[in-house]
């Protein structure tokens, strides 16, 4: 009887020990996003999170809070450095401004130059070697962030315009909302008026006429925002943002608290939000093109053909003297060289005939 006591005592003070350590590694995470709340985007990252939550058992909760609610949009990466918020969540091309290499993991611009989608920039972060450079970034910038990769975007369209273009010299006629960084730069080198904003800023100055064309992503989010309502010319094909994906920058400190458990299940939730944002991306976006073109009167265009080289041409120059210009850059953009090098060809090649065969059907629909 007194053994069988002094059992129970044992499994008594092991399942107190256990519940107690596992109180101490609960963590709340807040996530100030550079989005309102209606933004596309905000459902997978509160779908990344439900995940977090269920493989930690409850140890880890994310709490996505929308753009302003502790700082603005620009300053989230600074915030997150200094502590003020636990966690923020962007694309990491914002931050080009701090290291020009943050936009080849953001967003390379034209496929990098070489290629690359984004089922095989996937490839490239976790086969390829991407993944170990993206973690040096953050030293290279000199902030205190641990980042993770959730959602990838693109391919992203061409945009929105108020009358249909027919080459480059219609296009330079609009004043045209890009993304900051290269991918924005890059337009203005081939003549464009390229005025970077927020996404939630875009609307209203596509209502107010401070710009009178505008790029943001892909049909879904696009007329979440509401764009159809000003504009009714859609071009899908671009290369801006062939590849884009927004990310998760967490604290350093926060990060190295959490216990290598709730480290490993964050990982293995962001590797699965890959697939799931690039899934759900390709039926909501089919959804959404459907019920714009047919409900809301907007046209869909082929993108003008002089558009393509003078882009590329473009974006090759700037890759090259950003790549002279910074040793990381270089190093970053000459391993996705090495593996388009390797897979490109061979997914490129794969991808043509599936192209092919999607184009046919999607002809047929309009007989």
């Amino acid at each position: 009887m007194k053994k069988l006591f002094t059992l129970f005592n044992c499994v008594a003070l092991a399942v107190g020990l256990l519940i107690t350590s596992s109180a101490m590694a609960e963590v709340k995470i807040r996530v100030q996003s550079v989005l309102p709340t209606k933004a596309d985007e905000i459902v997978m990252l509160k779908d990344f999170a439900e995940s977090v939550a269920t493989l930690t058992g409850g140890e880890v909760q994310i709490e996505v809070l929308p753009d302003g609610a502790v700082v603005s949009g620009r300053d989230i990466l600074d915030a997150v450095d200094k502590g003020l918020v636990e966690a923020g969540f962007a694309w990491t091309h914002y931050w080009s401004g701090k290291h020009p290499a943050a936009m080849l993991f953001g967003s390379p611009v034209a496929g990098a130059g070489v290629g690359i989608d984004n089922i095989a920039f996937v490839s490239w972060l976790m086969n390829g070697g991407g993944r170990e450079l993206y973690n040096r970034l953050w030293d290279e910038m000199g902030m205190n962030i641990h980042g993770l990769m959730l959602q990838p975007v693109g391919p992203e369209a061409l945009g929105w315009f108020k009358e249909p273009i027919n080459s480059m010299e219609d296009f330079r006629k609009y004043r045209f909302r890009t993304p900051p960084g290269i991918p924005g730069q890059t337009y203005k080198d081939i003549g464009i008026a390229s005025v970077a904003m927020g996404g939630g800023d875009i609307l209203p100055a596509l209502e107010k006429g401070t710009i009178d064309a505008a790029e943001w992503c892909c049909p879904k989010p696009d007329s979440v925002f509401g764009f159809q309502k000003v504009l009714k010319h859609y071009y899908l094909q671009g290369l801006h943002q062939v590849v884009v994906n927004a990310d998760l920058y967490i604290n350093g400190d926060v990060w190295d608290s959490l216990t290598e458990f709730q480290q490993q299940a964050m990982n293995i939730a962001a590797d699965a939000s890959l697939m799931r944002a690039m899934s759900y991306r390709i039926y909501e976006n089919g959804k959404a093109l459907k019920d714009l073109t047919e409900n809301h009167g907007v046209q869909l265009h082929d993108t003008p053909s002089d558009y393509f080289p003078a882009y590329m041409n473009a974006a090759r120059a700037s890759l090259e003297k950003n790549a002279a210009e910074n040793e990381f850059f270089a190093e970053v953009w000459n391993s996705q060289i090495e593996f388009a090098k390797i897979a490109v060809p061979f997914w490129a090649g794969a991808q043509t005939s599936n192209a092919k065969l999607g184009a046919a059907f999607a002809d047929s629909l309009k007989q």
